[in-house]
């Protein structure tokens, strides 16, 4: 296993495994409703994505393992489709097996859709090779629908060194139909054990089926912080590029490597990007340690969620808010327990119409620490936090990755775990 696949591994499997929590009070009223558990086997297994509707009303995934491709154990990832029939029952299809080959393996972060109708996302492993040796340090693909099937076409495939390697954060993509991600690892290739500490990156069109690259930033470790995060990068209306490292940043409060950052790119004439580090995470009792993505509120306030830090430990919502003289202010709006109340968030938040915060915890929850569903309201006398769900297990277990909101506000999400142990999908009430 090449470096930069087992360093995105050991991220997955910290930010995934649940620790054992003590709970107190009843366990909170479920309104979950699984839609779908995955097998581990030719249906795929092991979904660690945000799922995507399209204008149908369709939701798209991935999976890291199973489907029927390639030389990994278990099956090396799909792309799967779940739709609703006529009596309500949602149905999945798998649109595509990765080989481990050129095509890529293990899709972490799911799939972002463009204006035709295509499905783009990226893989941690495979492709050309370039410094990763037999795994291969990871691609962009496209899926596109033609009357045969769905045919997957690589957009990019990284070489672990400038450029990057091993994605694993999910795509954004702009009005203009460019993409921007993350990888943990590439760049300068002198920091962070050799490896690089990770770079942002842009795939722009240029027509005739062929993409070019930019690095927009290549990360030192420093205060700008390093290997992203497991979240979309967020773009507002004028183009700028928000972020999350989930290291790096202020190393009085980890000496080794800082407790993260947010940060903000620019786009600058002649194709330059200006890196602005907004917020260095300080660890307990502020936040530390971001994973999810970035939102935006109306105002161009933006709210996130760390893995550690907090009063208790356990991770942390925070805001951060941008002040007329250029400098940001962050705000801690509610402290996890890491007990009923969920722990340890790796999430992007949804934020509702009615400015209603929705988010997931990898632990705390019931007594084996499945993690929790939870809702944050703002009241006159600060936010408060709902638990919407605590996951069994049987139901599913540590959710990851954020949830999608429909137009009746129904939320949907994944679970890696639970279900028939692979994983599962599920949908809950507002």
């Amino acid at each position: 296993m090449g470096k930069h696949v087992g360093h995105f591994l050991i991220r997955i499997f910290v930010v995934a495994t649940a620790m054992l929590f003590l709970v107190s009070g009843v366990s909170a009223a479920s309104p979950e409703k699984k839609l779908y558990s995955f097998t581990g086997g030719l249906d795929g297994g092991r979904p660690a994505a945000d799922l995507v509707f399209d204008n149908a009303g369709n939701l798209y995934g991935t999976t890291v393992t199973g489907g029927n491709g390639g030389s990994c154990a278990g099956g090396c990832g799909t792309v799967f489709q779940l739709t609703r029939n006529s009596s309500g029952k949602w149905q999945e299809t798998v649109l595509y097996n990765f080989q481990a080959g050129p095509d890529g393996k293990n899709p972490y972060g799911g799939v972002v859709i463009d204006k035709k109708g295509n499905l783009i996302g990226t893989t941690v492993a495979g492709g050309s090779g370039g410094l990763c040796a037999g795994d291969g340090c990871g691609v962009v693909y496209m899926l596109k629908h033609s009357s045969s099937g769905w045919n997957l076409i690589v957009l990019h495939s990284f070489t672990g060194m400038h450029d990057g390697g091993g994605p694993g954060s999910g795509l954004a993509i702009d009005k203009n139909g460019n993409l921007y991600g993350t990888t943990p690892t590439g760049g300068k290739l002198g920091g962070c054990a050799g490896q690089g500490c990770g770079v942002v990156y842009q795939l722009v069109p240029l027509g005739g089926g062929v993409w070019k690259e930019n690095v927009l930033h290549q990360f030192t470790g420093g205060t700008d912080g390093a290997t992203g995060s497991l979240g979309r990068l967020h773009i507002d209306a004028a183009g700028n590029v928000y972020g999350l490292a989930e290291i790096g940043g202020d190393l009085n409060c980890n000496p080794n490597s800082g407790c993260g950052t947010a940060y903000k790119l620019a786009p600058l004439a002649g194709g330059r990007w200006k890196m602005t580090s907004l917020y260095s995470f300080k660890g307990m009792p502020d936040a530390g340690f971001p994973y999810g993505g970035l939102i935006s509120d109306a105002a161009g306030n933006l709210f996130g969620t760390t893995y550690f830090g907090g009063a208790n430990g356990a991770g942390t919502v925070f805001e951060l808010s941008p002040g007329s003289n250029g400098k940001w202010t962050e705000t801690v709006l509610y402290n996890f327990q890491g007990a009923a109340d969920g722990g340890n968030p790796t999430t992007t938040l949804v934020l509702s119409a009615a400015g209603i915060l929705y988010g997931t915890t990898s632990g705390g929850g019931d007594s084996n620490g499945d993690g929790v569903a939870f809702k944050l309201t703002p009241t006159s006398s600060g936010w408060k936090e709902t638990v919407s769900h605590r996951f069994l297990g049987v139901d599913g277990a540590n959710p990851n990755y954020g949830l999608v909101q429909d137009k009746a506000g129904n939320l949907y999400g994944v679970t890696p775990f639970g279900g028939h142990g692979a994983g599962v999908v599920f949908e809950m009430g507002p």
